[in-house]
């Protein structure tokens, strides 16, 4: 899908920037390649700089609340000082690598309701404007597709996911978000917690998986989520039993319970986390009806394939199909978060 939009600030007549994406989902931490294609105006113009910044949408906690807003997670020149002809066509080809925290869009093909974007800027004769801006997808690291299949294996059902606006304070996170994956826990774990919430914090040489538990009838102490974090490497996926290590993980989140949360799973693993907002507000919980993202009329099969989101009767689709196209339609006319 490719957005064509004049550019406003120079009125009728002026050129036009058609971004155009290549195929197929890419990979955080990875090359995201295209072509920036510009069309001549009814006069010359001095194409200053060409600009694209990663955006997305990304829900914000607070007193009153919750919100949702739009956030520039990354920006990149990718080329300019040249001049644009009338009605000349021109091309720009790019190369630019994604931050190793970008979020997963969808699992298996299918979409988990997160919505990024990649927004094209020219700088035309001293002015700026927000000519093109188009969806962008995201796949699993191999890593974290690891663990998602294996938490399906283990009984866990996909619910929801969202962008949340803060800070898992313990961790090296990078970005001003970081993303939720929800899930419902199996029968045997189903008297202790209500869901369970996965974040991954990709970084070149590993990955930080944080786990958070939500209390079910006092269950956790002190009235709060438990969380703990654990670091894994990219190498050797394949050779590691993950089915075991995500086992122990979610056996030591319960475990927790009587050291507040606070410790890791094995020696050389794990470590103390807590969430935070950028405002200082300190730890938020969630109540047990939010939901985000495509959660109603999801059907989960977990087995021989793993986590997998299924759809009823398209609801899922259609909702998370109304929702990138609001956010498309409408980024223009809204503020940036923070």
């Amino acid at each position: 899908m490719v957005f064509k939009r004049l550019l406003g600030s120079l009125g009728v007549g002026g050129p036009t920037v058609d971004t155009v994406l290549d195929p197929g989902a890419v990979l955080p931490g990875g090359d995201l390649t295209g072509r920036v294609h510009l069309s001549g105006g009814g006069a010359d113009f001095d194409i200053e700089q060409i600009s694209l910044e990663l955006v997305a949408r990304v829900e914000a906690e607070h007193d009153d609340g919750e919100s949702e807003g739009t956030l520039t997670f990354g920006r990149f020149s990718v080329g300019g000082g040249f001049r644009l002809a009338e009605g000349e066509q021109h091309s720009v080809p790019f190369s630019v690598t994604l931050p190793w925290e970008t979020p997963v869009t969808e699992l298996h093909g299918q979409p988990l309701g997160i919505v990024l974007g990649l927004r094209t800027e020219l700088a035309v004769a001293g002015a700026r404007d927000k000519g093109d801006l188009d969806p962008l997808a995201v796949r699993p690291l191999p890593v974290q597709e690891a663990i998602l299949e294996s938490l399906g294996q283990l009984g866990f059902g996909f619910r929801s996911a969202d962008l949340e606006y803060g800070r898992i304070g313990g961790t090296g996170q990078q970005l001003p978000f970081y993303q939720e994956i929800e899930l419902s826990p199996p029968a045997r774990y189903a008297h202790v917690m209500s869901e369970i919430e996965v974040s991954f914090l990709a970084r070149s040489e590993g990955m930080e998986v944080v786990l958070e538990a939500d209390k079910r009838g006092g269950f956790f102490p002190g009235g709060h989520d438990v969380l703990t974090r654990f670091t894994v490497s990219h190498h050797g996926v394949e050779q590691h039993d993950w089915n075991l290590e995500v086992d122990g993980w979610v056996r030591q989140l319960v475990d927790d319970r009587a050291s507040h949360g606070s410790h890791g799973h094995g020696g050389a693993y794990g470590g103390s986390a807590h969430k935070e907002d950028l405002h200082g507000h300190g730890e938020h919980h969630h109540d047990g009806g939010h939901r985000s993202g495509p959660g109603t009329g999801t059907v989960i099969a977990a087995g021989a394939a793993g986590l997998a989101v299924g759809v009823v009767g398209g609801m899922v689709a259609a909702e998370v199909v109304d929702e990138v196209g609001d956010f498309f339609e409408g980024d223009d006319e809204e503020g940036e978060e923070g």
